[in-house]
């Protein structure tokens, strides 16, 4: 089998403050395989939220490995670990995070400005991306506030695709968008799935974790494994 995008092993982490040490995850053990689509779905202070933050590589864990494409990023000093959020992971946010004034192309083209490419290369790569999420070609010079929230979304995920990172992680991308235009985003998530990409998308709505090839749980700081028909087991400290 393919070596996992994603290997977390015995992941703790103890936030410290006046009030003393909270431990916010428990021993989480989980991988994610190449191509794979997986919610990590949990309500509010379950740990969902820092469990994000260590797989955006935004957080290091107390103790644990972390291993993204083989590499130890548990291991990495903040440059290093800036290194692997620009290169190797793509995000995306339920806000977007678009640059109201600039065109969509060039918000798109934002993750390449540190790049060695010329102008026409990046601009390449942006339009290859937008082409995957499927944004018809006449609005690649519109400023971003002139688009619709759901064309504000693809505009992100091309975003997130145009450096081609190991994984796509997603935090709540439907949560400021109806149900049509949601699930518009959605079918997106599985077309680029469907050509290989590896997702990880972060929701607190069951409809849509249900979506995903595989469900991940957190409750109280510990991991519980789903099915998509909502079978439940646990791993890595579970009760």
């Amino acid at each position: 089998m393919a070596r996992p995008v994603i290997d977390i092993r015995g992941i703790h982490r103890i936030f410290e403050s006046d009030a003393g040490f909270a431990h916010v995850l428990h021993n989480i053990t989980f991988s994610v395989r190449p191509g794979e689509f997986v919610a990590i779905t949990g309500p509010s202070g379950s740990g969902k939220s820092t469990l994000m933050n260590i797989l955006g590589c935004l957080d290091t864990p107390t103790s644990g490995t972390y291993l993204l494409e083989g590499l130890n990023v548990a291991e990495l000093v903040d440059d290093e670990l800036a290194e692997v959020r620009a290169t190797r992971i793509g995000f995306v946010f339920q806000s977007f995070n678009l640059l109201p004034r600039m065109s969509v192309l060039d918000n798109v083209m934002l993750p390449l400005a540190y790049t060695q490419a010329p102008r026409f290369q990046r601009e390449m790569m942006a339009v290859h991306a937008l082409q995957a999420v499927g944004l018809p070609v006449d609005h690649y010079d519109h400023r971003t506030n002139e688009l619709s929230g759901g064309q504000m979304q693809r505009v992100a995920i091309a975003r997130a695709l145009v450096n081609d990172p190991a994984i796509i992680l997603a935090d709540e991308p439907t949560g400021n968008l109806d149900s049509h235009t949601g699930r518009m985003v959605l079918e997106t998530f599985h077309k680029l799935k469907d050509t290989g990409k590896t997702i990880v998308l972060i929701t607190h709505d069951s409809h849509v974790a249900a979506e995903a090839d595989r469900i991940v749980s957190i409750r109280d700081g510990r991991l519980y494994h789903e099915d998509t028909s909502g079978i439940i087991s646990t791993t890595g400290g579970g009760r």
